[in-house]
């Protein structure tokens, strides 16, 4: 068992990178990156790039989490829809029929892929990365907890040792030449597991991990392990990762299916229940499937539910809208898709609509069966996601009405996706090479969707959800309705056209109760209101809630900037009124009931912040091979690092070098840890 203590937090040390000056071509002409000179403390804006008007195809090669590709948002429809309209909603949810099931505060979760837990999480039980300490905090305060995965393509192919040299808890095998998907063999250690403990006793994070599914020769170290190490801090373990993709990459027989899985899920299961040092068995989570190979159907069928479900801890499914992967894996049954055509799917209400279709006779069925049915892993697209719609302000509208709609269809979890360096949807990055000197890390727009679902749902995890069809259910302009312990609280209303003239900015006029409900009126005298904000659905970095901000690229460490603005805007009693105005871009989160106006007010969020910062430039310098000894990893191979689906690696890698040194160190005094009992 883990011994306690407060150790030293050390954070990773990151090396410095060079980037000569790059043209790129974008999707809408040709532009040129001014240089970042070693002394720049930012990167520089690309969306205010002044395009020239020379065509030509993208030819950035860095890593994408870093890549300049800006698009111009659609245009303004013809006719564009009203700008003025009315929400009318009852104060008592049981006259509005269709509300979701009760939602926790945690729905909006994170999805890790394992092989880079490293890069977010930290390197060591004793070695964690602060910004992810952060991040992670603005989530807990405003939701109570926070649920992540770690686990993903690789968690398949993972198994555990006792140890690993250099101290590392986590290496990768890329010598599986025949992996179709790129996806590394990775070796873990206890350490990881550890790791995510000391995490758990700094901010509350809640994680499910996995039980590899490549073979039939069952490996339950994860499962015995993390029992043992993170008691109550572990969900629950996923067994089989989209099974329905197995025969298409290669890990089973080209008939494998359905019938096939639960065969093998019942010898699974089985040896589960054998297993004296596993002592929960009824935390399973499948079937996991992607729909690309099988429906949910087909699985449920087999009477998949009915014979395990004493195993079951939840039902879910993996979905992306889209992917990116021919990019990476040229296939002729999958040509490369045009971002610029798919853009205006992700600035619109149907996107989560069609994207929830498919699984509402599922979350039907779970309820019936009395399981939870989540969404396990999601984002924009697949394999990495897209250049100039996965990493701006398009994203951030996106994840938040999208997460709303799954709440609002009774998925009870939704977990977003974070790959490596090579990938452009990740929530937050971290800095490219040990380059704390330098560079931050880097802020994902879609980070704020989270936030603004955190505060949507709230902490009583007794929020309801439903799709109010705003006006005529205009697609541009969606709304939700939020309910808590059966009353009307919150009203989420979202603009998904770019006007910076401010001429398709709408006003919804929201009456509460009223005598078409059978109801005393009852709008409140006033409200509270926060908007997400980004001058455009194109932009990378400034974006904004409640008036403050992350950090763009290079710029973040997991603490908000700048001052809080949260509105309060005053409503019209005796007409049973209140004004809405919402920008174009922009969401606006409405706090209508006494409890929702009082949590609107943040309550302290704990950070983490540095103590010592050596750098490479006017202060003492460490020898390179020594830290990254220490580390367990150099600055050349954390740049190796990429997304995991589908191939990780990056093809630019070339033009970033490490030529110099930042140790960067936290102590957090007082702190109880776990450790590695010697």
């Amino acid at each position: 068992m883990p011994s306690m203590h407060a150790p030293l937090v050390a954070l990773s040390c990151l090396l410095a990178s060079v980037r000569a000056e790059v043209t790129i071509y974008g999707l809408t002409g040709q532009t040129t990156l001014a240089h970042l000179g070693p002394g720049s403390s930012s990167a520089p804006l690309s969306t205010t790039t002044s395009f020239a008007t020379t065509p030509g195809p993208p030819q950035y090669t860095g890593l994408a989490a870093y890549n300049p590709v800006y698009m111009v948002p659609p245009a303004i429809p013809s006719p564009a829809p009203a700008n003025q309209f009315s929400i009318g909603v009852p104060s008592d949810a049981q006259l509005l029929p269709g509300l979701s099931v009760k939602q926790r505060g945690s729905f909006f979760g994170f999805s890790i892929e394992m092989s880079v837990a490293n890069q977010l999480i930290g390197t060591s039980s004793t070695n964690l990365h602060v910004p992810f300490l952060n991040f992670m905090s603005i989530i807990a305060e405003k939701a109570g907890e926070v649920h992540v995965r770690v686990g993903g393509n690789t968690q398949d192919t993972a198994y555990m040792v006792d140890s690993l040299p250099n101290g590392k808890f986590l290496d990768k095998n890329r010598e599986d030449a025949s992996n179709p998907t790129g996806t590394p063999i990775i070796a873990i250690t206890p350490d990881l597991l550890f790791m995510l403990a000391n995490v758990s006793s700094l901010v509350n994070i809640k994680w499910y991990l996995g039980i590899p599914f490549n073979d039939t020769n069952w490996r339950f170290q994860i499962a015995e392990k993390s029992e043992a190490i993170l008691g109550d801090n572990i969900l629950g373990l996923q067994a089989a990762n989209e099974p329905d993709l197995y025969a298409r990459h290669g890990h089973r027989p080209e008939n494998w299916g359905p019938e096939d899985f639960f065969e093998e899920f019942s010898a699974m299961t089985q040896a589960y229940s054998s297993d004296s040092q596993v002592p929960v068995k009824n935390n399973l989570i499948a079937p996991s499937v992607s729909s690309s190979g099988w429906t949910p159907e087909q699985v449920w069928d087999t009477g998949f539910v009915e014979a395990y479900s004493d195993y079951l801890q939840a039902l879910a499914v993996e979905h992306y809208p889209s992917d990116n992967c021919a990019v990476i894996y040229p296939d002729p049954n999958n040509p490369p898709k045009n971002p610029l055509e798919l853009l205006p799917q992700y600035l619109s209400h149907k996107s989560g609509q069609q994207l929830v279709a498919p699984y509402l006779n599922s979350t039907a069925l779970a309820q019936q069966w009395g399981k939870p049915f989540m969404m396990f892993e999601t984002n924009t697209a697949s394999c990495g996601g897209f250049p100039g719609i996965s990493d701006t302000f398009t994203s951030a509208l996106w994840g938040v009405d999208y997460a709303l709609q799954m709440a609002y269809s009774n998925f009870t979890t939704a977990l977003f996706h974070f790959g490596g360096q090579n990938v452009s949807y990740n929530p937050f990055t971290a800095a490219p090479t040990n380059e704390s000197a330098i560079h931050q890390w880097t802020t994902g727009p879609i980070f704020y969707s989270s936030i603004f679902l955190a505060e949507a749902l709230g902490k009583t995890n007794a929020s309801q959800v439903k799709d109010m069809l705003i006006n005529d259910g205009n697609e541009l302009t969606p709304g939700y309705a939020i309910y808590e312990n059966g009353q009307f609280a919150r009203m989420a209303l979202i603009n998904y056209m770019t006007d910076p003239s401010g001429a398709n900015d709408y006003t919804a006029t929201i009456y509460v109760g009223g005598d078409g409900f059978g109801e005393p009126n009852a709008a409140p005298a006033s409200v509270k209101v926060k908007y997400l904000r980004a001058p455009s659905t194109s932009e990378k970095d400034n974006i904004t809630w409640a008036g403050q901000t992350l950090g763009g690229r290079f710029m973040a460490d997991g603490r908000w900037q700048g001052e809080e603005s949260v509105l309060t805007i005053q409503c019209d009693q005796a007409n049973n009124a209140c004004q809405i105005k919402v920008p174009a871009p922009g969401a606006a989160l409405v706090f209508f009931s006494d409890a929702a106006q009082a949590a609107a007010a943040d309550g302290p969020i704990e950070t983490f912040s540095t103590s010592i910062i050596t750098k490479s430039k006017n202060t003492v310098t460490i020898d390179p091979s020594v830290l990254a000894t220490s580390n367990g990893e150099s600055g050349k191979d954390r740049l190796h690092r990429g997304g995991t689906s589908y191939g990780a690696e990056s093809s630019g890698m070339a033009a970033y070098v490490a030529p110099g040194i930042a140790a960067l160190i936290s102590v957090l005094a007082g702190t109880a840890m776990f450790i590695r009992a010697s």
